[in-house]
């Protein structure tokens, strides 16, 4: 642990406001429960590939959504900084 205690200290470099969302797994757990709602209404797949494109698909559009509409973490007052 003494060796490491830098990197157990790098959650203090960000904002106050950014740190519960860093340390929690929220994020990952909102992404896997929207997989499995999804794929619930599909119940059966064909083959493995179909259940992937569906998986990704959702993925892709979760991503699209931080990106350009509500964000998970707001970077850009980090970025004004330098």
């Amino acid at each position: 642990m003494e060796e490491n205690i830098n990197e157990g200290l790098t959650i203090y470099q960000f904002p106050k406001e950014h740190r519960k969302k860093l340390r929690t797994s929220n994020g990952i757990e909102r992404v896997n429960r929207e997989i499995k709602r999804r794929t619930r209404l599909a119940v059966l797949f064909p083959n493995t590939e179909s259940a992937l494109r569906l998986v990704t698909g959702i993925i892709i559009e979760i991503h699209e959504e931080w990106v350009t509409g509500r964000r998970y973490l707001d970077m850009e007052p980090l970025l004004k900084e330098d």
